[in-house]
């Protein structure tokens, strides 16, 4: 059984949709699997990469209560919206020391 180049193309092409159809299907599973009441959760290594610290600090702002965490399965999670408000926080808060310090 020959396949003509032609033929071959269309059937891989046909094929390349498939595979592009599935993958935005698992992204939108994966990005309801990690939200909560339609917002966004961020584990551990997103907010590592995201904040630029390390992970002794993300366990420090977690034991202080200066970031909200939730567990679901053994695993800890953040609402992004907590994130940022934390990011505000320490934004404002370091502006105030520089400005305490004059």
């Amino acid at each position: 059984m020959n396949i003509d180049r032609m033929e071959f193309v269309a059937w891989m092409e046909r094929i390349m949709k498939r595979f592009d159809i599935l993958n935005d299907n698992l992204t939108d599973i994966q990005k309801q699997r990690t939200s909560i009441d339609g917002e966004e959760l961020l584990d551990n290594q997103d907010l590592l990469q995201m904040l630029k610290i390390s992970n002794r600090s993300l366990q420090r702002y977690r034991s202080s209560g200066r970031l909200p965490y939730y567990t679901i399965s053994g695993k800890l999670y953040y609402k992004l919206s907590d994130v940022h408000q934390f990011i505000r926080e320490s934004f404002s808060s370091s502006l105030q020391h520089k400005s305490d310090t004059r």
